[in-house]
């Protein structure tokens, strides 16, 4: 036959797919890197506010407020944690990142008025000393756990999963474990570890009931008890914590960020982000918990929209963590030629488990640490974090609410079928929402 002018690649057989089959071929061995999926998506650029017209009375930007405060963990918790604006810094490991980018997390967050979380590995001064709100994340690897830290913790976050790994393990290669980490996890120097996949002294809902009532003893009852879990049957995984006792349910998305694992895992298990909210919501809502039990939902934040998309589907707040480290600093061009000596370039560095990042945040080594500032770098998440919330209130006043909880799936279109039938809502121009009254 004639030969087309133009040669047709294969859309399943694409350059990547081709590049992947022959370094598994030469390798061996499965690709690891961090970050989340990067495959597309439906997400909350898939949904449009409807602002206020004749029909709905927007409000005034100067001179009308509108709230951002919430409160987390007041189902049973003596001391709820209590933040001014309804975005958190989610949970990333010292060891994963370096000290000074953990200490920035926690100025930051104190400067915004929010809360961070610990991560895998333990609980760092840095971190504990300049964050005001800290969560300490209680997982199946057990590093770094103590009685003490569970104590001087504002809140307690038992992590089940995570959503770019949900079922797995996390991972932190031997070059990353330097003395400090390898004493607080009591690990040796220098080898790998994986950390497992389910937590060793329970094995279901019952057991993490009596687990949440053992963490309530050691702290007397004064810490909230989240329950993270990664993204995969929200539903039911959501109305099991709420049944265990949890006072705040988290649900992290497949565009939610690991340190490492297998690319495999990241975009191939789980669900998107979109897709998780509303079944952990009607979960809330069908034990009639909903606003009892504060639901935080992460993966794929990036700006004020998506908080506030994410609030009008009924979360409490939202969890950030890739866009936080890019407020820090990480992934910037002005190390790009760095980047580029590391085989990659700035927007698509996530081999964060190598410990190389020129920009020194997902990295221990002493040199390439030296470029966080923590003062400067707390700043600059604490202008991000500020830039998000008044986008957020941009559009709620724009709908005529006086605050960010407020918002309501009434408020939103959606542009696709597939965000329609995820979120609940209808499809722009139409009142129809797919999969609801049979259609």
């Amino acid at each position: 036959r004639t030969p087309p002018t133009t040669p047709r690649k294969s859309a399943t057989f694409d350059d990547y797919t081709l590049s992947e089959i022959r370094r598994a071929a030469a390798t061996g061995i499965y690709d690891i890197r961090g970050a989340g999926a990067k495959r597309k998506l439906p997400h909350f650029d898939d949904l449009l506010f409807l602002g206020a017209s004749i029909s709905r009375y927007p409000l005034e930007g100067y001179r009308e407020r509108c709230d951002t405060s919430v409160v987390l963990g007041s189902r049973h918790a003596k001391k709820p944690i209590e933040l001014k604006i309804p975005i958190t810094i989610a949970g990333m490991s010292f060891g994963s990142l370096s000290g000074p980018a953990k200490e920035a997390l926690g100025r930051g967050a104190t400067l915004s008025g929010t809360s961070t979380t610990t991560g895998d590995g333990g609980m760092t001064e840095e971190e504990r000393g300049h964050s005001k709100q800290l969560v300490y994340q209680y997982l199946p690897s057990r590093y770094g756990m103590n009685p003490r830290d569970l104590r001087r913790a504002d809140a307690i976050e038992v992590v089940v999963g995570q959503g770019a790994k949900p079922g797995g393990g996390g991972m932190l290669l031997g070059q990353k474990i330097s003395d400090r980490v390898a004493e607080m996890r009591t690990l040796p120097k220098g080898i790998d570890q994986r950390s497992a996949s389910r937590h060793p002294d329970w094995t279901g809902p019952d057991d993490l009931e009596i687990k949440i009532l053992e963490l309530r003893e050691i702290t007397d009852w004064e810490k909230p008890i989240y329950v993270k879990v990664g993204g995969a049957r929200p539903y039911y995984d959501t109305a099991l914590a709420v049944k265990a006792g949890a006072d705040v349910v988290v649900v992290d998305g497949m565009q939610g960020g690991t340190a490492a694992t297998q690319e495999v895992f990241i975009e191939n298990v789980g669900m998107p982000t979109l897709a998780c909210i509303r079944p952990a919501v009607q979960a809330l809502q069908d034990l009639g918990m909903h606003r009892k039990v504060q639901l935080i939902v992460s993966g794929g934040i990036r700006n004020g929209a998506d908080v506030a998309k994410a609030l009008a589907l009924g979360v409490d707040a939202v969890s950030i963590g890739t866009a936080a480290l890019v407020a820090l600093g990480d992934n910037d061009p002005r190390w790009e030629a760095e980047y580029n000596e590391l085989g990659t370039t700035a927007g698509a560095y996530d081999d964060w488990h190598e410990g190389r990042d020129p920009a020194g945040i997902t990295t221990q080594d002493p040199e390439l640490m030296k470029r966080v500032d923590p003062v400067a770098a707390g700043r600059r998440l604490a202008n991000y974090l500020k830039v998000m919330t008044l986008e957020a209130q941009t559009i709620a006043r724009a709908c005529g609410k006086n605050s960010l909880h407020n918002l309501e799936p009434e408020d939103l279109v959606a542009l696709t079928i597939e965000a329609a039938a995820m979120a609940g809502v209808p499809l722009a121009g139409t009142n129809w929402i797919p999969g609801k009254n049979g259609f």
